[in-house]
């Protein structure tokens, strides 16, 4: 499968990232790489393959999970105790989108 340049540059601006024509036209090689590879499995036949377990599911005292109790949570002071940062109860953080 063949990605366009438009197309790569369509995904590359939902994952606000900026990439060079260079890094355009190696994603566009990759990512129809993967596609291309997505398609082959689509093509197995798995109609007759369990499903997988779940994380969550019925079981004896050996599980690993632990019990869901409840308690008491932090408070914001106790919270904010460690930031680098803060300020008005909140985490400061530098700002990390510009769109210009």
């Amino acid at each position: 499968m063949i990605l366009s340049p438009d197309e790569v540059r369509y995904v590359a601006d939902l994952a606000n990232l900026k990439l060079s024509e260079q890094e355009i036209a190696k994603m566009s090689h990759d990512l129809g790489e993967i596609l291309t590879y997505i398609e082959q499995l689509n093509e197995l036949d798995t109609s007759k393959i369990e499903p997988m377990a779940q994380v969550l599911f019925d079981t004896d005292e050996t599980a690993t999970l632990r019990e869901d109790v409840p308690h008491t949570p932090l408070s914001n002071t106790e919270a904010l105790a460690n930031a680098a940062a803060s300020g008005a109860g909140y985490f400061k953080v530098p700002k990390v989108i510009d769109r210009s």
